[in-house]
This record gives structure tokens, C-alpha cells and sequence, in this order.
């Protein structure tokens, strides 16, 4: 049986596709949830994703955040980032430093991100880091 490629997809566009469900992301939400890719988390991702969905601009009641979670943490693989963590190259931002760790400990395939620090590092992770455009064109999962 052929696994599904193991993928970092970043906390803007996992709550893009659960909030927008009819929005240009709607593709990358119906991949995980076809299991044509398995998003991979770390606690430091859930974390920042359920802070996410509390924003509020958001406006998104306690039961609505959960509903968007339960729509999404069945489908992921939770990866433990070991101590220490592993190298990554400098990246400007804290925060995405998680992002780049789960994608070397977890051995994605590749890490999707709409943020361009993130962007920047492409060529110099182990896996590419793409735009959701670029992911979803080349897995033909758009459509």
C-alpha cells in the first residue's frame, strides 16, 4: 500500500482551509481529509493553531474551534521534536523555526507555507518548502 506524502503545512493555511471551506485552500483540506497527504504536528504547531483559531478576528465561538480541530488533528501524525532539536538553517522568525524542525524530525516530504521567511529557505532544508499553489498544481490535487 503507498503511503501518503508526510507534509508541514503552516498554521495560516491550516486555518485558511478549516475556516474558508469554499476558498482557494478547500483543495488542501479535501487532500488531508482523502488522505492523499498526512499533514505531519508537533505540540509546538497544535499549540499555535489552537491560539489561532481563538483569535478574534476570527470570531469563532469556543465549539466552533473545536469542531475546526476535529476536522483536522484525526487526519495529522504528531511528531515528538527530540531534544535537541535539529539543525536548521536561520530563519528570521521564532516561531517558524517549529515549523522547520517538525519538517526535518518528521521527514516530510515537503513543507507548505504562504509565509515568505519560510519561503526564502527553499534549497536549503532537506524537503522543498512550497506555496499551497505550487503543492496543490504539482499534486493535481487543485481540481
Amino acid at each position: 500500500m503507498k503511503r501518503s506524502p508526510r507534509k508541514v503545512i503552516d498554521t495560516n493555511l491550516v486555518l485558511s482551509a478549516l475556516v474558508f471551506t469554499g476558498g482557494r485552500l478547500a483543495p488542501l483540506r479535501l487532500a488531508w481529509q482523502g488522505q492523499h497527504l498526512l499533514p505531519l504536528v508537533s505540540s509546538a504547531t497544535v499549540a499555535e493553531l489552537i491560539r489561532a483559531l481563538a483569535y478574534p478576528k476570527i470570531k469563532l465561538a469556543a465549539h466552533e474551534q473545536e469542531e475546526l480541530l476535529a476536522d483536522y488533528l484525526p487526519y495529522c501524525k504528531t511528531v515528538r521534536i527530540p531534544g535537541p532539536p535539529p539543525a536548521t538553517p536561520p530563519c528570521r522568525e521564532t516561531f517558524d523555526v517549529h515549523f522547520l524542525e517538525l519538517a526535518l524530525a518528521g521527514k516530510a516530504d515537503a513543507l507548505i507555507s504562504g509565509d515568505k521567511d519560510l519561503l526564502s529557505l527553499n534549497g536549503k532544508l532537506a524537503c522543498p518548502i512550497l506555496t499551497a499553489e505550487e503543492f496543490m498544481r504539482a499534486s493535481d490535487i487543485a481540481r
